[in-house]
């Protein structure tokens, strides 16, 4: 990894993202596409060192609370968060000065910081995304090979709801011919239920290919599933979104499934959810808040 200084860190929605890169080598990751450009390689995490200070300037400035979001490019619990706890200084400062939060990983490693993200949800509102593609272990091994598997996330997400912080999960990308089956949605749906989850984020049954990612990918296939990549062009070409051939079958499992449970989905409700600060942020919230407009 490397240190820069940062010349900004929040976005014009509220997003930072406190580092570049990122070492979980999940094989479809969008985040290694040309288009962002990378200077150095993925790997080579590049520190955001003085966020922090960064952070506190931005929200001193602030005239009204809001939600502040992380985690949409690269994980804020990587490996090096571990020893930096760039990540944990940030959430201390949104804790200090009583902003909400929506936060996204794969990682359990969150769960260091689980007394902030209480304080936070007690005082404002704190939104746990996590991410969840891949019900079969062995085979989330593979598709997201160096991060927290998909049962030790839903061990988080179970005690994020006992602890009364709502989850949204992002079921994406579902990648075809892969993990786009009817058994895969099923056990992910059955994962959402019995964690509680406030809803489900999903894109499409599909996922998004572009230069960068799409040579990564395909050396993946390449790797672990012989003779896939020679279907994908032939079928996909050099497509940027791809769908899966399963695609209406299982969005309509997805959809019965979350009405019979109260699942919320739609990515403009849930986006709306993620971005929405409590009218009354002191007001002790309803377990899982599930009344949070």
């Amino acid at each position: 990894m490397h240190f820069i200084d940062a010349k900004g860190i929040l976005s014009a929605q509220n997003g930072m993202n406190l580092y570049r890169g990122c070492t979980h080598g999940c094989i479809y990751c969008d985040s290694r596409s040309l288009c962002y450009n990378f200077t150095h390689s993925f790997e080579d995490i590049e520190v955001k060192q003085n966020a922090p200070e960064l952070l506190e300037k931005a929200l001193r400035a602030k005239r009204k609370k809001c939600m502040i979001g992380t985690g949409a490019m690269c994980d804020p619990y990587m490996h090096c968060e571990q020893e930096l706890g760039l990540t944990r200084r940030c959430l201390e400062l949104i804790d200090e000065y009583g902003f909400g939060l929506a936060i996204q990983t794969k990682s359990d490693r969150i769960l260091r910081d689980l007394d902030l993200l209480l304080r936070i949800n007690q005082k404002a509102k704190c939104v746990v995304q996590m991410t969840l593609t891949t019900f079969d272990e062995d085979l989330c091994r593979i598709v997201e090979p160096a991060v927290s598997t998909t049962k030790e996330r839903v061990q988080v997400l179970k005690i994020l709801r006992d602890a009364g912080i709502p989850t949204v999960v992002w079921m994406s990308p579902i990648l075809p011919m892969i993990n786009d089956t009817k058994e895969n949605m099923e056990g992910i749906l059955a994962y959402c239920i019995e964690a509680k989850v406030y809803g489900i984020l999903e894109f499409g049954i599909g996922m998004t290919l572009r230069d960068g990612d799409r040579e990564y990918y395909y050396a993946a296939l390449d790797k672990y599933f012989p003779g896939l990549k020679e279907r994908y062009i032939q079928e996909y070409g050099k497509a940027y979104e791809i769908q899966s051939r399963n695609s209406e079958a299982l969005m309509k499992l997805f959809r019965t499934t979350c009405d019979a449970h109260g699942i919320v989905y739609g990515a403009d409700k849930l986006f709306a959810y993620l971005h929405k600060f409590p009218d009354n942020p002191y007001e002790q919230i309803s377990m899982f808040g599930q009344d949070i407009p």
